[in-house]
């Protein structure tokens, strides 16, 4: 099976931080320190991709340099709709994909990025599931 991102998981995740429920992403160093953050700037890429505008290289960010691998949470309580993605990511510091992650990225997210120093996160997505780990879709291997 091959990931197909949804019209629904697409138009959600664009529009969490303005529904006031930003994804919030998971990482973990190469000893296994984990860390979690929120990210207004999730969006999906496209059909098999998210990806997040990182504007602060810390914490996570620092992480994936060492250990690409990540989830990305999705939780509306209003709708009662909840997934997770995980992958790996690609990172961008200039090019045509980082112009392409700055464009669809939020202003608000921009506007605290005014020097626009931050780096494009790419996610290729190898599974979804719902929070109780059920798979929704997975690459098969």
């Amino acid at each position: 099976m091959t990931i197909e991102i949804t019209s629904e998981m697409k138009i959600l995740i664009n529009n969490a931080l303005s529904d006031k429920y930003p994804c919030i992403v998971g990482t973990s160093s190469l000893d296994g320190l984990p860390n979690v953050s929120y990210k207004g700037s999730a969006m999906v890429f496209s059909s098999t991709e998210l990806a997040f505008w990182e504007r602060t290289r810390k914490g996570g960010f620092a992480q994936l340099t060492d250990n690409p691998h990540i989830v990305v949470m999705y939780r509306n309580t209003e709708l009662r709709k909840s997934w997770r993605f995980y992958g790996e990511v690609a990172i961008y510091d200039s090019g045509e994909i980082r112009d392409k992650v700055m464009k669809k990225t939020v202003q608000p997210e921009l506007d605290r990025d005014p020097d626009r120093l931050g780096v494009a996160v790419v996610i290729t997505v190898t599974k979804i599931t719902t929070l109780g780990g059920e798979i929704v879709q997975e690459v098969s291997g």
